[in-house]
């Protein structure tokens, strides 16, 4: 499990913690600490921590900031995996408040159980509106609940591409009928971006590795894109099914993600202005980000570089989706005295931005300093496989081959295997 997003607030300890969890609110400074209390505690995986969190789950008192912190408490519980709550999530499943149901659900998927009273109740709520059918069918899924398929297999009909979707994908799971994931492909293209970022999980769920080339060029965020390859391509490595060099093409040019190499679905009715295309870095849909990126390069290569340079300065330093993007435009630009802000951004360490250290690997490479050989060296020093892959990859085109040696024992399969290739 990624913990790099989970201690948000450092100084926070576990029994300062407890004591929020457990403030009346007209004591509290700030009625959201108890929120923040609960998701916190996930850094202490105590019987004094999870005894606070099932405490404050049973607290049925229905202020707002009471229930908001409730659901967050059900979801600590469920990422610490907590069977001794257990008890206490389940009696949450028939509750009215449909954010907390889906909590609930969600938790004791990743608690796991083979209770099937509970996971009856679970599937029961595919028949009741409103609720987060989506997570329903993973957790079925997840915790191999076949009594569920005949339940599951009409949602595959639905009009709402991701619980059609996630429905696929378990239907292809329990019955070994592979025949309807290519639907789940599709979706790859689809103009919403939260339906491609959602089948891309289906797609893992039910180990297609078949579609890996489709994921490779489906225009979201390389980091969606990459866990989904990554894991596709162990699974069927570990099978026999693929060979480091089948997939080796496809991690270079997911890691050098170049806008030119997706297939967009979004597209311009009229040439955009400059400070529209600049504005596009800043869109939540990355799809958008990655056709304003083409627009800046084909239509704006001499005007681009101090119009990112500028706009970096103003917002983007603190924006990690359009810093991620700066970053590579900067690269493919060759604009020399973007040098320092690469070697910064790659120097990143904090959590949001470290896709952005990928990107300063490749726009250091496509840059083609010299300077930054002895920093991209260091970089495979660090934990992150995308970081030490895009700057083996950035010293190749330095014609530096001593990252190779320095990687040839890496742990990750993929580092090891790239530095023999």
């Amino acid at each position: 499990m990624d913990r790099r997003f989970f201690n948000m607030f450092p100084g926070l300890t576990e029994e300062r913690a407890i004591e929020l969890l457990t403030m009346p609110l007209d004591q509290m400074e700030d009625a959201s600490d108890r929120y923040i209390a609960a998701s916190h505690l996930v850094n202490f995986p105590t019987e004094r921590s999870i005894a606070a969190l099932i405490s404050a789950l049973e607290d049925q008192n229905q202020e707002l900031y009471h229930r908001i912190a409730r659901r967050k408490a059900v979801e600590t519980l469920g990422r610490l995996k907590a069977t001794t709550g257990l008890s206490a999530i389940r009696a949450c499943l028939v509750e009215d408040d449909i954010y907390t149901v889906e909590n609930a659900v969600w938790a004791i998927g990743e608690i796991g159980t083979t209770d099937e009273e509970i996971l009856e109740e679970i599937t029961q709520l595919l028949q009741k509106p409103n609720h987060t059918h989506r997570v329903i069918i993973h957790v079925l899924a997840k915790l191999g609940y076949r009594a569920a398929l005949e339940r599951i297999a009409p949602l595959m009909e639905l009009e709402d591409p991701t619980i059609a979707s996630a429905a696929i994908s378990a239907y292809s799971r329990f019955s070994g009928d592979r025949s309807k994931m290519e639907q789940v492909v599709e979706f790859l293209q689809h103009s919403n971006v939260n339906v491609r970022r959602a089948c891309i999980q289906d797609l893992m769920d039910a180990n297609y590795y078949e579609a890996i080339p489709k994921i490779a060029i489906c225009p979201v965020s390389m980091v969606f894109r990459m866990r989904g390859i990554r894991h596709l391509a162990e699974n069927a490595r570990s099978s026999g099914a693929l060979k480091f060099e089948d997939v080796e093409p496809t991690l270079d040019r997911v890691i050098r993600d170049r806008a030119e190499d997706l297939e967009l679905v979004h597209e311009y009715d009229q040439t955009p202005a400059l400070e529209f295309a600049i504005g596009e870095l800043y869109q939540t849909d990355f799809g958008r980000c990655y056709l304003g990126s083409k627009t800046l390069l084909d239509l704006y290569a001499n005007a681009a570089s101090p119009a990112l340079m500028a706009t970096f300065a103003e917002k983007a330093h603190n924006d990690y989706g359009a810093h991620y993007h700066v970053v590579k435009l900067l690269g493919r630009l060759k604009y020399a005295p973007a040098y320092d802000l690469l070697v910064e951004a790659l120097h990143n360490r904090a959590p949001q931005f470290q896709k952005s250290r990928t990107a300063a690997a490749i726009a250091l490479g496509d840059l083609g300093d010299e300077r930054a050989i002895p920093e991209l060296k260091a970089s495979l020093e660090t934990g992150l496989w995308e970081l030490k892959y895009a700057a083996l990859m950035a010293l190749e085109t330095f014609g530096d081959d001593s990252g190779r040696a320095l990687c040839a024992n890496d742990p990750d399969w993929a580092i090891a295997a790239k530095s023999q290739s």
